[in-house]
């Protein structure tokens, strides 16, 4: 009977064991491997990612290739006698800012608000409601909204066909939810855009879902909140049907202001194209959240355009707040009482 050292590294803390166990015993644990046939005393060390093994005698050194995390959790197992403990998938987050490895629970509990950097990390629409909205006031208005397919669109994949995978993988039927609650007891019409749902663009259902909104706000007269969060513009699946939704809400918006409705348009990243172009930017008071990519084409599409280096922080709320395209930046855990705060000030 031979020793084999198992060295267990986490983190700063090793952890060596010594059990007693023959090699050929060993190479049992772990058909895979092609053990030399030597007598020889084995040297194990395992990381979260891989395992080396290493065998030596008086006649040199064995190397053998890294093992898999499966027969590393196989072989640890019939080593120690114990199981391998699986973290849960999920449990940790990589901030995207400064890479920060964050407890997925505690950054839920920060509203997804890096408290390293400061970074905001994505929030989808339905977070975004109960962020904002006090708990239980909402109500969703014309969801029963679907998309069409005009212009029977085939890219890579037929346009009804990537409808039906984007409602799955994120549960909304489409881009935007519109519906009315309550900010700190005061009732609202509130319109949030994802950018998970094939990036946010605005097809003809998210306009129509929008000015209805901005109608409804101003027939019930409630102060207007919509919440941006698209990477794209105008939807092209849906071609001069998708274009002219930029009109449509942006015409719902002048007569909502024409009859002395309040819009608060809060930008967050990113912001692009269509809808930057279109009711993101018209808001009576304009908020961002820190650090969002609001523009219309994107840094490196201007810059290979115009081909001179663009100013740094370029398209960044900060940025634009330094040269009066928005009002304020507004931290996440701080635009709900913000909110409330202006509805109060303009007297609705």
């Amino acid at each position: 009977m031979q020793q084999v050292h198992l060295l267990v590294r986490r983190a700063a803390v090793r952890l060596s064991l010594v059990v007693p166990l023959s090699i050929a015993s060993f190479s049992a644990f772990t058909p895979a491997i092609n053990w030399p046939k030597t007598d020889v005393v084995g040297s194990i060390e395992c990381s979260a990612l891989n395992m080396t093994i290493v065998l030596c005698d008086n006649g040199g050194t064995h190397s053998l290739p890294k093992l898999t995390p499966a027969i590393m959790s196989q072989t640890q197992t019939a080593v120690t006698g114990r199981k391998k403990r699986q973290i849960p998938e999920g449990t940790w987050t990589q901030c995207p800012g400064c890479k920060a490895r964050l407890v997925s629970k505690a950054l839920e509990r920060n509203l997804r608000v890096c408290p390293e950097c400061d970074y905001h990390l994505y929030v989808s629409a339905n977070q975004r409601i109960e962020q904002v909205l006090d708990t239980g006031t909402f109500e969703e208005w014309d969801g029963d909204l679907l998309a069409a397919d005009p212009l029977k669109f085939t890219d890579s994949r037929a346009y009804v066909d990537r409808l039906a995978a984007e409602r799955k993988k994120t549960g909304l039927s489409d881009a935007a939810i519109t519906g009315t609650g309550m900010i700190r007891a005061r009732r609202v019409a509130i319109g949030i855009t994802d950018s998970q749902f094939i990036m946010g663009s605005m097809g003809s259902v998210v306009g129509e879902r929008l000015t209805r909104l901005v109608e409804r706000a101003t027939e019930q007269n409630l102060p207007l909140i919509i919440i941006s969060g698209s990477g794209g513009g105008a939807r092209m699946h849906e071609g001069i049907f998708s274009l002219m939704q930029m009109a449509k809400v942006s015409a719902a918006l002048a007569r909502h202001d024409q009859q002395g409705g309040l819009f608060i348009s809060v930008l967050t990243n990113p912001t692009m194209g269509g809808v930057a172009a279109s009711f993101a930017s018209l808001g009576d008071v304009v908020f961002a959240e820190p650090k969002a990519l609001i523009g219309f084409a994107g840094p490196r599409t201007i810059k290979a355009t115009i081909r001179i280096e663009l100013p740094e922080g370029f398209q960044t709320s900060e940025f634009l707040l330094e040269h009066g395209f928005i009002d304020r930046i507004m931290p996440r855990q701080k635009l709900k009482a913000e909110i409330a705060r202006t509805i109060d000030y303009c007297g609705k």
